[in-house]
C-alpha cells in the first residue's frame, strides 16, 4: 500500500526532477499490485500543460494512486502532463465534449469561457498568499466555482496554486513601468492578461504556452514571457531567458476541471473520493509551490539568471493611471458577475 506524502519538508527542484524522472505519460506511480484489484469500471483521462516534474504533476498522480486505492481499482485515471493531448486551448474543448474527463487548467484560459475565473487575474489585486487563499477559500473562489458550472464543467476540488507571474526576458533588466514601453512579451490567450501590459505600453503577444515553449527554445524567434518561477524553472525557459523582474503582477491558480456527463456516471461515494484526495492534493502542491518559488531563486542565480527586485507599488501605481481598472469593472458588469465585486472588496489584499 503506498503511503500518503506530508507537506514536504526542504522541498527543492532537484527532488521534484528526481521524483519527475519516473512520471511518463499514462504511467501510474503505484506499489499495489493490479491484480489484487478489480478490474476499472471507469477508465478515464487528466490532462495537464505542465512538465512531469512540475509539482501539479507529481501530487496529481499521488491523487491518483490513492485514487485507485480507495476505490478498488474501480476508477482508473491516467495522468498524460505537457500537453500531451493538445494545448491549453483544444483541451478545455476535448474536457468539454468528453474526449478527456479531466483537465487541469488555469484561470486565465478559463477565462475565455467562464469569465468570472479571470477575476483573480486582475493586476495587482493579491499582495501576498494570505490574500489569495482567503479570497479563493472563501466567498470568491465559491462563487467561481459556481460559475464553472454554469459553463458545462465541474470543479472537482479546490484551487491549486500557478502562482505569482514574473516577467522574463532574454535582453534587458525591466525595472520600472517606463521600461515597458514597446516591450514585446508572450502571454496566455487571456484577454485581462493581454489588457494589462497593453495599458502598461507594451506588446504582448498572446500565446498558448505549449507554443511558448518551443518559441522561447527558438533563440531566433523567442520572446520575453511572463511565468511563475516554477514554470520557469521545469520548463527550462532560464536556458533562454537572463533576467526576470519579480513584479507579481498577477497570481493565477489551476482549477481541476471534469466533464460533466463523465463527473455524473461515477456514483456519488467515487466523486466523493474523488473530490477528498485532489483537495488533499492541492493543499500539499500549494505548500510545494510556495516554497519552490523561495528556493529557485539560488537556483536559478547559479544557472545565470539575475533577479531584479522591484517596486511592485510602482507599477500598481502607473497601471491603476490607465482605464485598466475601470474598463475591466464595466466588463464585469456587462457581463452579469453578479456580487463578484462586493466578495471582490472584501476578501482582497
Amino acid at each position: 500500500m503506498t503511503t500518503r506524502s506530508n507537506a514536504p519538508q526542504g522541498i527543492s527542484r532537484r527532488s521534484f526532477l528526481k521524483a519527475g524522472a519516473t512520471l511518463s505519460a499514462a504511467v501510474p506511480l503505484w506499489s499495489v499490485s493490479r491484480r489484487a484489484m478489480a478490474a476499472p469500471e471507469f477508465s478515464y483521462k487528466l490532462a495537464t500543460g505542465q512538465d512531469p516534474t512540475h509539482p501539479v504533476n507529481i501530487r496529481a498522480q499521488e491523487a491518483i494512486n490513492h485514487i485507485r486505492e480507495a476505490t478498488n481499482g474501480r476508477l482508473d485515471i491516467k495522468l498524460f502532463p505537457q500537453n500531451q493531448l493538445g494545448s491549453d486551448t483544444d483541451l478545455l474543448s476535448q474536457v468539454r465534449n468528453g474526449g478527456v474527463e479531466f483537465f487541469n487548467q488555469a484561470s486565465s484560459i478559463l477565462a475565455t469561457l467562464t469569465p468570472a475565473a479571470g477575476i483573480v487575474n486582475t493586476g495587482f489585486a493579491f499582495k501576498d498568499y494570505d490574500a489569495v487563499w482567503k479570497a479563493m477559500d472563501g466567498d470568491l473562489g465559491n462563487y467561481i466555482r459556481g460559475q464553472i458550472g454554469k459553463s458545462g464543467l465541474v470543479s472537482v476540488s479546490k484551487v491549486w496554486d500557478n502562482g505569482f507571474r514574473q516577467i522574463s526576458s532574454s535582453t534587458r533588466a525591466l525595472r520600472a513601468p517606463a521600461d515597458l514601453k514597446g516591450f514585446k512579451i508572450r502571454v496566455p490567450q487571456a484577454p485581462m492578461l493581454t489588457s494589462l501590459f497593453k495599458a502598461l505600453d507594451a506588446g504582448p503577444a498572446p500565446i498558448n504556452f505549449k507554443r511558448t515553449v518551443f518559441g522561447l527554445a527558438d533563440r531566433r524567434g523567442g520572446r520575453p514571457g511572463k511565468n511563475p518561477l516554477p514554470i520557469i524553472a521545469t520548463a527550462k525557459l532560464y536556458e533562454v531567458q537572463k533576467y526576470i523582474s519579480l513584479t507579481s503582477h498577477v497570481w493565477d491558480g489551476y482549477w481541476i476541471l471534469g466533464n460533466r456527463a463523465a463527473w455524473e456516471r461515477l456514483p456519488a461515494d467515487m466523486r466523493t473520493i474523488v473530490t477528498r484526495e485532489f483537495e488533499k492534493a492541492a493543499m500539499l502542491q500549494r505548500a510545494d509551490i510556495a516554497k519552490l518559488s523561495s528556493s529557485l531563486r539560488d537556483d536559478l542565480k547559479a544557472k545565470g539568471i539575475t533577479f531584479i527586485d522591484v517596486d511592485r507599488e510602482s507599477f500598481r501605481a502607473a497601471l491603476a493611471k490607465t482605464s485598466f481598472y475601470h474598463d475591466w469593472k464595466s466588463k464585469i458588469r456587462r457581463r452579469s458577475l453578479g456580487s463578484a465585486g462586493e466578495v471582490r472588496r472584501k476578501n482582497w489584499g
